[in-house]
């Protein structure tokens, strides 16, 4: 149990027997009235994203996520494979709880793995990540029809927009957020 006035971004609350992670918080005083925390949560699960708002000095349930370091090891059918590296348990998880972070994952690259009571919840991946551009048009100095951007499909094969002067076969940081392009590495 934790009070209104410890909550922290990244913090992961039980609500209802469901897990929610704090986006954002904000301790509010009004003029009037009792003060209280208006906060963002995100369902671990679902990814839906609420406004709650909490009065002051309640407590509220936290959920203890333990955050392991894991190694992608290869991809089996619809399901990945990761490796403990402190134990070397492997555990296998769903393309459902993988999700967006399978974008820009490679094998036996290190990640962080969210685990609640030895379930995998989602993986969290690095602000960017440097991939290979695996195809891409050559760019055409004047062609400015899509605004100096073209596609480009990376190793993983994620498709993003790249410069005009990025060629195949170049490194470059990409975004785990958005998926946008952030420059050559």
């Amino acid at each position: 149990m934790a009070s209104t006035n410890e909550l922290k971004n990244g913090m992961v609350l039980n609500i209802d027997g469901q897990l929610w992670n704090i986006i954002d918080f904000q301790h509010v005083k009004p003029g009037k009235g009792g003060a209280f925390v208006r906060t963002k949560l995100k369902n671990v699960m679902s990814g839906k994203v609420v406004d709650r708002t909490f009065n002051a000095g309640v407590k509220i349930e936290t959920a203890q996520v333990d955050k392991r370091d894991m190694q992608y090891l290869y991809k089996d059918g619809e399901d990945w494979v990761f490796m403990d590296t402190t134990n070397y348990d492997q555990i296998t998880i769903s393309n459902t709880t993988v999700g967006e972070a399978s974008n820009y994952m490679l094998e036996n690259q290190e990640l962080m793995v969210a685990m609640y009571e030895g379930n995998p919840l989602y993986i969290e991946m690095p602000a960017n990540v440097e991939l290979t551009i695996e195809y891409t048009e050559p760019g055409l100095q004047g062609d400015r029809s899509n605004a100096g951007s073209k596609s480009a499909r990376l190793e993983t094969g994620f498709e993003i927009q790249v410069p005009l002067f990025i060629n195949q076969g170049e490194k470059v940081r990409v975004d785990t957020r958005d998926g946008s392009y952030l420059g050559r590495a």
